[in-house]
């Protein structure tokens, strides 16, 4: 008997396990519905590999420091019916290295890097949005099927109602109009039934849709309509300092901004520096001759410095070297080339003073998103203020619309009113408990969207106002 207790105590755990963990498999929670959102979103995967081309590009940017080289080969082979025939054969190789551009390379090279982290801070907001529109799609479905409880429950209350009513009517204590009546409310009541139904399967399917799900798992997080405000109300203009100063720290509007004046002042300077000469060191090495082995060579060392600007562009190149001379013997060269062009682009002289304006412009603007920041700040602690009054109010008249319930089922019984006003009372109950589930929810959005403003995670904005 020992054994087989046992025995059917370890089938009892191992099936209880394996139910559990199938559950487990099953379920969802914010974080997880979060994250397949992120993980089945086709654009941000687009955005994502285009960043990673992008990075890559950047990264074979390096080659413009280190020395350009070349090669070239090259045979000519020439018949002549009269003179004598040529077979001239050259190899040489090239070498062509950047010595000084007076930092344009580098902060050309910034300034990529500036657009890079911009997009990767994009990319990782996109995320955000994507998870938040899961999450705020699951909350919707909480809501509405929380919703549909309430008015399921009030329907079965109704129907009870109605019920009795119908004795009533047949015993001659209440009459027929009451219950057409009845029937009126009981049809309205099926009718937001059956569309709250068919709204909510359309929700649930967008829902699996946005996850990359053919089927929606068991949702495991609720609607808390008790949880209070992140911040007391009291303290709610302390937690608008906190919130402002944390915003102008953290907005992604402010921080783009400030993003901006940094890459217009990079640009300013990048074309200030326009006119400091670029040193480029040249040097090449050749082999020629008729016949392999190529026995004769030639060599050159040069430097080459380049003056640019809208009125002249300067050229001035020397170099020098061995090559061989006509009579088979080396000899030594040197060589100073200048090339002058006047007015290469006078337009371009315009080109500092709009890089001015421009930065003088996203100035302006930056000094206007700060300004406006703290605006946003208060009204959006005003308002998760405002709904979290609204959460407690919405309570409180659930509260005392039950106990008017109770009330008003003692004076049905004392006669003082018809089960028809009865049924009444119920419906405007039943709108109170939705209420509720509103203002609950409304209170969630409101903590969401300013904590979307300091550019927090989801539930970060406890832990920022505990600090």
């Amino acid at each position: 008997m020992k054994k087989t207790a046992f025995l059917i105590c370890c089938i009892v755990i191992f099936f209880t396990h394996m139910l559990s963990a199938n559950n487990n498999e099953n379920s969802l929670s914010f974080a997880q519905a979060a994250e397949l959102a992120v993980l089945a979103s086709a654009d941000l995967r687009h955005a994502r590999a285009s960043f990673t081309i992008m990075e890559g590009a950047w990264k074979w940017g390096l080659r413009s420091y280190f020395p350009r080289i070349s090669f070239s080969v090259s045979e000519n082979d020439r018949l002549q019916q009269i003179g004598a025939d040529s077979f001239v054969k050259n190899y040489g190789i090239n070498l062509d290295q950047l010595i000084w551009d007076g930092g344009r390379t580098s902060m050309s090279r910034n300034l990529e890097r500036m657009e890079l982290d911009l997009s990767s801070s994009r990319l990782n907001r996109m995320a955000i949005e994507i998870a938040e529109a899961a999450i705020a799609a699951y909350r919707n479905i909480l809501s509405s099927r929380a919703i549909l409880e309430i008015r399921k429950t009030a329907l079965i209350i109704l129907e009870e109602q109605r019920r009795i009513l119908n004795e009533e009517v047949q015993l001659g204590l209440a009459l027929p109009v009451d219950l057409a009546s009845a029937d009126i409310s009981l049809a309205d009541a099926k009718l937001d039934i059956y569309s709250l139904m068919l709204d909510l399967t359309e929700i649930e399917k967008q829902f699996a849709e946005l996850l990359g799900l053919d089927t929606l798992p068991i949702l495991t997080e609720t609607v808390d309509i008790n949880r209070p405000a992140w911040f007391v109300l009291e303290n709610k203009s302390i937690a608008a300092e906190i919130i402002t100063s944390l915003a102008k720290e953290q907005n992604p509007e402010l921080a783009e901004a400030r993003f901006s004046i940094i890459k217009k002042q990079a640009e300013l300077k990048y074309i200030s520096n326009s006119w400091i000469p670029v040193l480029r060191l040249t040097g090449n090495f050749g082999l020629s001759g008729q016949r392999y082995p190529l026995t004769r060579s030639n060599w050159s060392v040069g430097i080459n410095i380049e003056f640019s600007s809208p009125w002249f562009q300067n050229r001035i190149g020397a170099q020098t070297g061995w090559e061989p001379s006509s009579a088979g013997l080396y000899d030594r060269t040197a060589m100073i080339q200048n090339s002058f062009t006047p007015l290469p682009d006078p337009a371009s002289s315009y080109g500092k003073h709009q890089a001015a304006l421009a930065l003088a412009l996203e100035q302006e603007k930056y000094n206007t998103v700060l300004e406006r920041i703290g605006r946003i700040a208060h009204n959006a602690v005003e308002k998760c203020a405002l709904a979290e009054q609204k959460r407690l109010l919405a309570l409180e008249s659930a509260a005392l619309g039950r106990e008017r319930c109770r009330v008003e089922e003692v004076r049905l019984n004392l006669g003082h009113i018809t089960r028809l006003r009865l049924m009444e009372i119920f419906i405007e109950q039943t709108q109170r408990e939705i209420a509720v589930i509103q203002a609950a929810t409304a209170l969630l959005e409101a903590e969401r969207e300013l904590e979307k403003f300091l550019d927090l995670q989801p539930g970060e904005l406890a832990k920022v106002i505990s600090q």
